[in-house]
């Protein structure tokens, strides 16, 4: 199977709306089942960050600085398995799911992925 490498910059055309956890689409049949699609990014934390995150945790709470990193990779990882599924021909996602794993200290996956779909109106 040949590889090919997306990147964000790319124009994702599947609303946030067909990209769904759920094994259907309320209003929409599924026409085809195009197979598993995936998007992968590697996030590594720098030291600015590591070292402002430190400093927000001894007040406790909310660690707003590791939410955001956290936020921009899951957030790129969809984008970046709406992309495959544009490019297998797919105008939908179902059985959506992230996962994430420590590569090494500091150095963290993010994987999303999903079944890539053709949709139609009921």
């Amino acid at each position: 199977a040949k590889q090919f490498y997306l990147s964000v910059g790319d124009n994702v055309k599947i609303p946030n709306e067909f990209i769904t956890s759920a094994l259907d689409l309320p209003g929409y049949r599924i026409v085809k089942s195009l197979g598993i699609v995936r998007g992968i990014t590697v996030r590594s934390r720098n030291c600015c960050c590591t070292i402002c995150a430190l400093l927000c945790s001894l007040g406790g709470g909310r660690n707003s600085v590791f939410t955001e990193l956290c936020e921009q990779a899951r957030d790129e990882a969809k984008q970046l398995v709406a992309l495959q599924a544009q490019h297998v021909g797919g105008n939908a996602i179902i059985a959506f799911r992230y996962e994430s794993h420590d590569i090494m200290d500091g150095i963290t996956e993010v994987l999303a992925y999903g079944t890539a779909v053709i949709i139609e109106n009921i």
